[in-house]
């Protein structure tokens, strides 16, 4: 055999063995096998399976997802299935990822994508992007023939939520429209796209070419919005974590664009932020603050201590982080289809050190369910702050606030003297949830299940605007204009001067 012989087998094989597109085939076999482990690891080991969802519900659903796979042929609609039961469940922290050499090629994808970006506005789906064709702000009528009003609510799946919330999966959308119509759809080389235009009923019609996933992503960069909306989808620097102004005599404008600040307490991050926040209020009390605006609508989460730190200086109550705090397991469960490097045949011999965290954590068990020390942070009773704040509170929030975000603005939108503006968030006033994250592989299709495990009832009072199974909701639903979002205005915070000045 020739040395060009072997080249060309090896690339061959090279090809067979790294090119998995998600078009391919994938077996009734496989999915049947993959979806018993999905629902074996969600009974066992995700206590969120029936937070939102009776049983009943439950089992509804999973008869539905064993008779919808003999419809089913490629591994997309595998991925699009386990998509539909994670969201079904409704914690803002499952994820349903492809595994990397999937992802990989999907990244290379150089056609079949869906080039401009889109954003909601006033409920309508918005050209977010500059053309030759198509003037920025068109509302999408229609792509493909497929009505828009048909296309979103099925990319609802790839962006979890909490409860039945709606409005956080926007943030999705806005965000990766392009991704999702791929996996609803597949590649198509060309998109028919009917418009219309502001004030006008007339519709008309336009055909372009697809673009590769790295060039949507380019256009994405390039949006229209990002000036307003960057911290919408991108990390904040360093210097935008947090900020401090005050606007006029009687106003400041307190901003938190994340927790993530620092790994724990004694980080010097934390510290830091700590230090900050005491000169800050010390400031607020010794101007004589009245109102405070508190500006929390890009963050998506962190760490703790941070939320609850940041909130004894805007209390005048004891308080807890959660109310109380339980999972379903004392020992980790299904430890083989677990995502780890260790090999699974090897997992039962170091797993003991993990098991007897757990039972040290969580103690008590009652008809199955095994709840938090009493010892434990979560469970602290905190004092608030001596320079805490007691004037008007004005709480912004946004479909992104999220996790450790959504946890703080509960606690602030409980409060007795704060005003919430803006749109539902996407984490629960309630509870969600959260804490410690579990990544299970399932074997045939290698398809990643990502969830939090622990179940938390948050320690806020009960408010009649408030639903178990919704995000925070505001007082003042406000939503950016048409107009606004031309000429990227922030209607929300306007909005809430103008409310300020009238009281």
């Amino acid at each position: 055999m020739t040395k060009a012989t072997i080249t060309f087998l090896f690339l061959i094989s090279s090809i067979g063995i790294f090119a998995q597109s998600i078009d391919e085939p994938f077996s009734t076999k496989k999915m049947e096998k993959d979806l018993k482990v999905f629902k074996e690891i969600r009974l066992k080991a995700n206590s969120g399976l029936y937070k939102y969802r009776t049983k009943k519900q439950i089992d509804s659903i999973y008869n539905w997802a064993e008779k919808e796979i003999n419809n089913l042929s490629t591994y997309r609609d595998f991925y699009n299935l386990i998509s539909t039961l994670t969201d079904y469940e409704g914690s803002l922290h499952n994820n349903t990822l492809f595994p990397e050499k999937r992802f990989e090629e999907l990244k290379n994808e150089k056609s079949g994508y869906f080039p401009f970006p889109v954003k909601i506005v006033e409920n309508k789906v918005l050209l977010n992007f500059q053309t030759d064709n198509i003037p920025l702000g068109a509302e999408i009528v229609s792509i493909n023939n497929r009505e828009i009003s048909d296309i979103i609510p099925k990319t609802y799946k790839f962006y979890t939520t909490d409860g039945i919330n709606k409005t956080g999966k926007q943030i999705g959308i806005n965000g990766s429209f392009s991704k999702y119509y791929r996996y609803l759809f597949g590649l198509e080389n060309e998109f028919k796209i009917t418009f219309k235009t502001k004030n006008s009923d007339t519709k008309k019609s336009v055909v372009v070419k697809s673009t590769g996933y790295s060039d949507y992503r380019k256009n994405f960069k390039n949006r229209h919005s990002k000036s307003f909306d960057r911290l919408q989808h991108d990390d904040p620097s360093e210097n935008e974590i947090y900020s401090y102004k005050q606007i006029d005599k009687n106003t400041g404008v307190l901003t938190i664009n994340s927790f993530h600040i620092g790994g724990n307490e004694d980080s010097e991050e934390h510290k830091l932020y700590k230090k900050w926040l005491d000169s800050i209020f010390e400031n607020i009390k010794d101007n004589d603050i009245k109102n405070l605006i508190v500006d929390v609508r890009n963050n998506g989460g962190g760490t703790d201590p941070n939320d609850v730190i940041t909130y004894s200086y805007l209390t005048s109550r004891k308080f807890q982080e959660s109310k109380q705090v339980w999972i379903s397991f004392n020992k980790i469960p299904l430890l083989k289809y677990y995502n780890s490097p260790i090999p699974a045949f090897l997992r039962p011999l170091g797993v003991g050190k993990f098991n007897r965290y757990f039972q040290k954590r969580f103690p008590t068990e009652k008809e199955g369910r095994y709840f938090i020390s009493k010892e434990t942070n979560e469970m602290k009773v905190r004092e608030p702050n001596k320079n805490a704040f007691t004037g008007n509170i004005y709480l912004l929030i946004s479909p992104r606030v999220a996790s450790a975000g959504s946890l703080f603005a509960a606690l602030v939108a409980g409060n007795e003297n704060t005003i919430t503006i803006g749109e539902e968030a996407m984490g629960g006033y309630y509870g969600h949830n959260g804490h410690t994250s579990y990544e299970y592989r399932l074997p045939k299709s290698k398809i990643l299940t990502e969830f939090s495990i622990d179940n938390i009832e948050q320690d806020v009072p009960k408010k009649s605007n408030q639903y178990h199974n919704r995000g925070i909701i505001p007082d003042y639903n406000v939503k950016q204009t048409f107009e606004d979002f031309l000429n990227n205005v922030d209607t929300q915070m306007n909005f809430t001067l103008k409310l300020i000045n009238e009281n």
